[in-house]
């Protein structure tokens, strides 16, 4: 597994533009901010865990996974 995340960013990206990144991020965030406000049964239908969830939501906006940076 390690070794196709890092296979992955050794491979070339194409380039976006500033306003695509931006807009991206800002998704992101929102996708966070609303994962991080589920209540608990919602949480569990999505076979997570209170602390699994705040966890994601705090993780900072430049640590997203490899395929979400496309």
């Amino acid at each position: 597994m390690a070794l196709t995340a890092t296979l992955a960013r050794l491979q070339p990206r194409p380039s976006r533009s500033l306003l695509t990144t931006l807009l991206a991020a800002a998704a992101l965030y929102r996708q966070r901010r609303a994962l991080a406000r589920l209540d608990d049964h919602a949480l569990n239908d999505l076979g997570l865990t209170r602390s699994d969830a705040l966890r994601e939501a705090n993780r900072p906006i430049w640590d997203a996974p490899v395929n979400w940076q496309a």
